[in-house]
């Protein structure tokens, strides 16, 4: 497999994430965002959405978004559950992730932490109304994880994968998790997993 990925997505870490949980060899290629290398014929080709990760499977199908991703690469095995009620609430945080957490948290962490030019005065407005609504979604993480050590049937999988990318990197963004005591144990129940790779340090299996 070949997996096309910008090293500092949280999007793309998912995937480099779970693929080192499962001991899945691939080789990385990386493609850079900021220089619209996602934008020329050859990537639109792969993901005409053209963003990454993009992975590109043995048989030369080339498979977009990073849940759907996830997905495809946990089938039969421990990180997605039989039974159909546990695999639906794997997908609707899934869902959550991409739809209330994602589009906040990242933006907020791209614009500070990856972008490298400052803010025009309205970003720096809508960078507010991202805090606002990333500290919502973390509010709903912390309601349920305050009660479970992980998001569906007290086991570690592809949702906690998903939740965990941008999560962990929130204060890149400006999110401050001193608040959020059930998030941060969860953050470091997820650390502790076989296989665990961070963000910024990895190597992909050969």
């Amino acid at each position: 497999m070949k997996l096309f990925d910008y090293p500092p997505s949280g999007n793309g870490y998912k995937v480099r994430l779970l693929l080192s949980h499962l001991e899945r060899p691939y080789r990385y290629i990386p493609v850079d965002v900021l220089k619209g290398e996602t934008r020329t014929p050859r990537f639109l080709e792969m993901n005409p959405n053209g963003r990454i990760p993009v992975l590109e499977l043995d048989d030369g199908t080339f498979l977009f978004e990073s849940n759907a991703i996830l997905h495809w690469l946990a089938q039969d095995t421990a990180y997605w559950p039989r039974g159909p009620l546990a695999q639906a609430q794997v997908l609707q945080w899934m869902f959550f992730e991409q739809y209330s957490h994602e589009p906040a948290i990242a933006t907020a962490r791209f614009w500070l932490s990856i972008r490298g030019i400052p803010l025009t005065p309205f970003e720096t407005d809508l960078l507010r109304q991202k805090h606002a609504l990333g500290h919502a979604a973390l509010q709903v993480m912390e309601g349920h994880l305050s009660r479970r050590g992980f998001f569906v049937e007290e086991r570690y999988g592809i949702a906690d994968i998903a939740l965990y990318a941008y999560t962990h990197v929130a204060g890149e963004g400006g999110f401050d998790l001193g608040a959020y005591p059930a998030i941060r144990e969860w953050l470091a129940r997820v650390r502790s997993q076989p296989g665990h790779i961070t963000i910024h340090n990895w190597t992909p299996l050969a």
